[in-house]
Parts: C-alpha cells; structure tokens; sequence
C-alpha cells in the first residue's frame, strides 16, 4: 500500500492549478505578450506633420517590433492613401508598411503580428477612424473595434472583431 505526505498533494494540487491558469495568462482576445517580437524585417509609417496620436501609436508599434520603425511625416497624406488603394470608408490618420502589408489606423500590435504570421492573401488590414482606448488613443475601449481586410476592388470583409 503506497502512502501519499499531505505535502506531496498540496504540490501536486498547487502544479496543477498553477499549469491550469497559465493557459489564462494571455487576454480573451488571444493577444501575444509584450516579450513575443513581432518578425517584420521592414516598417514605415507615413504620417501627417501634427499628429500626436500617431505619434504614440509609432511608439506602441516600434516597442513590438524587431526592426525599428521609421516614421516619413508625409506633406499630402491622401496621395500615400489614393497610391496604396485605401478606401477613404476605412481611412485613418497614418499608414504603416512592413513586409508588404499596410496597417492603416491605430490597429493593436497583437492585431499586426496576427497578420504577419497568418500571411492571408490581402493587401492589409485596416482600423478605420481613430476609436477611443485603440493604442495612441486616449479614453476608454467602447463597443467592439472592427478591423478590415484591405482588398484592391473588394468589399471589405472583417478580418478581426476586437
């Protein structure tokens, strides 16, 4: 007959709760932590010459980056947006590259990973407006953020509902 230390249990009890929530550890949305870089080897984001909140937004990005993000400040923003194809409907104030995809707006870092690995047949993904608590935004999240597939000639289909 095999004995079993009440210590023996509570370690085993407490191992198995700790491995439980460690699956938790990462929000409802699956996002990546902080740690976790984002694998792009190219970044720019083009910007107008007073935009603070893209600004703070070059700053959440570039912290997830494993390249630095180079920041163009852009004189006639519109042009990059009409040369890039992007529908006025999913507009922001600022435009990323990297690795041949756009971002365009204030589109969380988990969000741009997600796009980096998944390597979707799409010209990008967009955020349209500037939604209050998105990364660069102040204010509180509200309602669930919809973020766009970027398709030449194509309505926009959802890529991500955060």
């Amino acid at each position: 007959m095999t004995h079993t230390s009440r210590r023996t249990l509570l370690t085993a009890g407490a191992s198995t709760i700790g491995l439980a929530l460690a699956g938790c550890l990462t929000d409802s949305a699956g996002e990546r932590t902080p740690d976790e870089p984002i694998p792009a080897t190219t970044a720019t984001m083009y910007k107008g010459p007073n935009c603070r909140c893209c600004d703070s937004y070059g700053e959440h990005l570039d912290a997830s980056l494993e390249t630095n993000l180079e920041t163009v400040v852009a004189d006639d923003l519109t042009a990059v947006k009409d040369d890039r194809g992007i529908d006025a409907d999913l507009r922001s104030c600022h435009t990323v590259e990297l690795d041949g995809y756009l971002v365009e707006g204030h589109v969380p870092a988990a969000t741009v990973a997600t796009l980096l690995e998944d390597e979707p047949e799409i010209a990008g993904i967009a955020l349209p407006g500037m939604p209050s608590g998105s990364p660069g935004m102040g204010g509180e999240k509200r309602g669930t953020w919809q973020v766009y597939e970027l398709r030449s000639g194509d309505e926009p289909a959802v890529y991500a509902e955060l």
